[in-house]
């Protein structure tokens, strides 16, 4: 176990290690973000439809979630570029989007056939977001990974650098 825990701790000093620690954190904010918003708009009544709270709540992590993934998680700076970065990445979210539309019907339907309460219907609806949230997880990560790819010798200098810092 303790060998586990040392050689995690290795490769979280690594460029990939950090980079996936970082989009990990970053999945984490975001998601919290999409069902903080669910959870307020369908629970206080505030969106009635299932679908509509589902789409309202996702909308709102997508802005959050390209500037933490493109600036912290890849490091990447500067002006986007649209083609190889606004457009793949919006067209990621957008899938993302519609898969857990598809998962919020599924929803509708299981609210509107059974008799529970409020409470249990919004946990439902927030729940099954979760659920296809991570289903893209790790497709989005590779996809991300590929878009704000950045320059491996400059990344490699990086590492070296970093890691010369913390030996000395």
């Amino acid at each position: 176990m303790q060998k586990r825990i040392s050689d995690f701790r290795a490769w979280s000093t690594t460029h990939q290690g950090k980079k996936l620690i970082r989009y990990t954190f970053s999945s984490v904010i975001t998601t919290g973000v999409s069902l903080s918003a669910i959870l307020i708009v369908y629970g206080f009544h505030i969106i009635n439809g299932v679908i509509g709270a589902t789409l309202f709540g996702n909308v709102v992590a997508i802005v959050p979630s390209y500037y933490l993934n493109r600036a912290w998680a890849w490091g990447k700076r500067g002006k986007s570029h649209f083609r190889h970065e606004v457009v793949p990445y919006w067209s990621m979210a957008f899938l993302g989007i519609a898969f857990s539309l598809l998962g919020a019907a599924w929803v509708k339907h299981l609210v509107h056939t059974h008799q529970w309460g409020h409470l249990v219907d919004t946990g439902l609806v927030a729940g099954v977001n979760l659920l296809c949230f991570a289903v893209f997880w790790i497709l989005k990560m590779l996809v991300f990974n590929r878009i704000f790819h950045t320059d491996k010798l400059h990344d490699i200098d990086e590492h070296l650098v970093a890691e010369e810092h913390t030996t000395t």
